[in-house]
């Protein structure tokens, strides 16, 4: 049994949050990226990874940022035939450095959130940013998604992780089929995925125009909701920011 330790709030000390992306994604906590599957969300994150590594601008973000070093980990897609080419896609201009991206060998071994390997990784890659897609692929094969108890203790040991090494923690996630519900009761398993986040930003396309995309902020913890952010993505064209977009969740 753990023993009784009592905390009294006059001994704390207030600290300010430090953003990756304000007001979208904020370091030292765990970041939800979810929507349909097509729908864009895991080009949206790469194309983001693209930028950090480079230490250029996010988009509506006057920042002033060094390339920060990006841990990826897919479970759903090849290195070679599907994730290398959207961080270098022939059609843009701006290509991630990609010596600043690495990728967990799980050849071996399938990674899960519990993994001590993503602790050792963040520390001997210097990673400020990790990337999980999908979340289902990396909760682990011995827990249930629908449990509440065993959600939060998974997601509660990776804000730990996050919140030690002021590490921007990236959750990409399906969305279930149940379109009448309530947005944030839309994520695959338990609403404790939501709940431990501290930002959920869902991404979904225009009905009227398909190749138009658009990242909606469901959720805000520590700062007001940021205003919904369109891109374009088709085979043509690529993909390329368009701007704010007048849309609600």
């Amino acid at each position: 049994m753990a023993e009784l330790k009592i905390i009294s709030m006059d001994e704390v000390q207030s600290k300010e949050v430090n953003w990756l992306w304000y007001p979208y994604i904020p370091y030292g906590k765990i970041t939800i990226i979810q929507g349909d599957p097509g729908e864009g969300k895991t080009t949206l994150a790469l194309r983001l990874a693209a930028l950090l590594s480079k230490g250029e601008a996010l988009p509506y973000d006057d920042t002033e940022r060094e390339p920060v070093k990006i841990i990826y980990q897919t479970a759903e897609d090849g290195l070679e035939d599907t994730i290398k080419p959207r961080l270098e896609p022939r059609l843009l201009a701006d290509n991630a450095d990609c010596s600043q991206i690495k990728v967990i060998d799980e050849s071996e071994a399938a990674l899960s959130m519990l993994d001590e390997r993503i602790e050792k990784a963040i520390i001997e890659v210097g990673a400020r940013v990790v990337i999980l897609d999908p979340i289902q692929a990396y909760v682990g094969a011995n827990i249930n998604m629908n449990n509440a108890n065993e959600v939060r203790n998974v997601m509660a040991q990776l804000g730990r992780i996050a919140e030690k090494y002021d590490c921007a923690i990236l959750l990409v996630g399906h969305m279930n089929k149940g379109s009448g519900n309530k947005s944030s009761y839309r994520g695959l398993g338990s609403i404790d995925f939501q709940a431990s986040a501290r930002s959920v930003l869902i991404v979904g396309r225009i009905k009227d125009n398909p190749q138009v995309r658009v990242m909606v902020q469901d959720k805000s913890s520590l700062a007001p909701e940021g205003e919904a952010i369109a891109f374009e993505l088709d085979k043509e064209n690529g993909f390329k920011w368009i701007g704010h977009y007048d849309i609600s969740v």
